[in-house]
């Protein structure tokens, strides 16, 4: 499902000790919580994405604090069941049949999937991880889960 509440926060970090401490002093300052994410590094340059429910909020005092540049981006998000091997694939095949490349994914603290598409793919994106929970939960109700 998309979660309109949420969004991810993207943030090219300065590559020195102490830049994510920065960033997350600023967002807790804020009143900004993280719901997911992490810090990846590619050639050198630390790029923070998260989950949040205010980004606004986020990206406003993160450039007070001359933190950034700062990107927001709509998510999908969806269940995976944790104990059934394969979820991942058999979930990223359906978007890959339907012409959606993923641009991101992560989990949040929920166990949630978050997946962040080409602005172009987001309804498609929607649909698939719509009907996926779904199908989801009517395995778990036949199981009796």
């Amino acid at each position: 499902m998309t979660s309109p509440a949420f969004q991810d926060l993207s943030v090219i970090l300065d590559n020195r000790p102490g830049a994510l401490e920065d960033f997350g002093e600023t967002l807790g300052a804020a009143g900004v919580s993280l719901e997911g994410g992490g810090v990846f590094t590619h050639d050198g340059v630390p790029i923070a994405h998260f989950l949040v429910d205010d980004a606004e909020a986020g990206r406003a005092a993160l450039e007070r604090a001359g933190i950034g540049p700062v990107t927001i981006s709509d998510v999908s998000m969806l269940r995976l069941d944790q104990d059934a091997p394969g979820q991942l694939g058999a979930f990223t095949r359906m978007l890959g049949d339907a012409g959606v490349q993923i641009r991101l994914q992560y989990s949040d603290h929920e166990h949630h999937l978050v997946v962040m598409v080409d602005p172009a793919d987001r309804a498609a994106c929607a649909e698939i991880a719509a009907r996926w929970d779904a199908e989801r939960d009517q395995r778990r109700a036949s199981a009796g889960l």
